[in-house]
């Protein structure tokens, strides 16, 4: 079995780090060959980016593949590929249109990258409840200004006791969603059918009329579902409108989700509360771009999945992958090419 490693991102923390390394060789099963590709490659989205010269010419042989993102050439250069693995959590269609007719197993690393994400997004949530965004304002103008937090009637709260509705509750949704109750808010939870898993921590909803209560009843509306043809441009203009005046919304999943010119024109009219994003229809969000100064709007870069415990996850998903191939057994996140994600 060989197997090629192609995790040297050319984002210094999505590096693979020797240690890993190390840990990949002494867990592999015996009889693996384990290639490490030692050129730069690109995992900021499947399919995106171009595999190197020597990925290359590594896959022509191989077995699996397993890199920061799949590069569609390296599908082409490895005909015996009979899996695949991506570090990514997401999936994009121009790869799953080149895997039709392909038997090969395609998993990602959706689960490994729930921990930070939910963190980020309940610093997101923390952000306006408290608040912060008001004090970050006051600073940058050298205000002391304590008139919104002393007005009875103003946006600061407790976060416990509110209603965080979390769209898609997979390994990130359930994750924040956990996260949410640990606090005292109440989840509500939409998934994609009605009746999957119960945590314990969400109270489960599903379908159109599913996603219309969370709209109406979430004082933080968390979008935490993967982008298809059923949930790009979810979030529009209608959407917006049914969400309750003194609501946040968040996004941590894609960009896609949400109609961006929508959301900017209900915080200019003061329609939301305010807005966290970390994912945008355009990456890097241009310059001039509206929701830069759009008010009540907090904009990180695509970072909340960044931590340095993600290759712990990463390497331990991949061998037991690897022990699960090797035995016949069902791989962990599988990617439902049907479903998109």
């Amino acid at each position: 079995m060989i197997a090629v490693v192609d995790f040297q991102d050319r984002r210094p923390v999505w590096t693979l780090p020797p240690a890993a390394a190390d840990r990949l060789r002494r867990g592999a099963p015996d009889g693996w060959t384990l290639r490490f590709v030692e050129a730069h490659t690109d995992g900021s989205g499947d399919g995106g980016a171009r595999a190197s010269d020597e990925a290359i010419a590594a896959v022509a042989d191989a077995d699996a593949y397993l890199g920061a993102g799949v590069p569609l050439d390296v599908l082409a250069a490895g005909p015996r590929l009979r899996w695949i693995h991506s570090g990514s959590g997401g999936v994009s269609a121009a790869l799953l249109r080149a895997l039709e007719g392909r038997d090969v197993v395609f998993t990602n690393s959706a689960g490994t990258h729930a921990p930070p994400v939910a963190e980020t997004a309940l610093a997101m949530m923390l952000h306006f409840a408290r608040g912060l965004d008001i004090a970050v304002r006051a600073q940058a103008a050298g205000r002391w200004d304590r008139a919104k937090y002393d007005n009875a009637e103003g946006p600061v709260r407790e976060f416990a006791g509110a209603t965080v509705g979390v769209v898609g509750y997979g390994g990130i949704g359930s994750a924040i969603g956990r996260r949410a109750a640990a606090l005292g808010a109440r989840v509500l939870a939409l998934r994609r059918r009605a009746g999957a898993g119960d945590d314990g921590a969400a109270e489960a909803r599903a379908g159109p009329e599913g996603l219309a209560e969370l709209l109406r009843e979430s004082d933080y509306l968390v979008l935490a579902a993967p982008e298809t043809d059923e949930t790009r441009g979810m979030i529009d203009a209608g959407a917006l409108a049914r969400m309750r005046p003194d609501a946040v919304l968040v996004n941590v999943s894609r960009g896609r989700l949400v109609d961006e010119d929508a959301l900017v024109e209900a915080l200019r009219a003061g329609r939301l509360r305010g807005a966290a994003l970390d994912v945008f229809a355009t990456e890097p969000l241009p310059a001039g771009h509206p929701l830069w100064t759009a008010p009540n709007v907090l904009i990180t870069p695509h970072v909340s999945a960044v931590s340095g415990r993600y290759w712990d996850r990463e390497v331990a998903l991949i061998l037991d992958n690897a022990r699960r191939l090797e035995e016949g057994r069902p791989l962990r996140n599988v990617v439902d090419r049907g479903a998109g994600y």
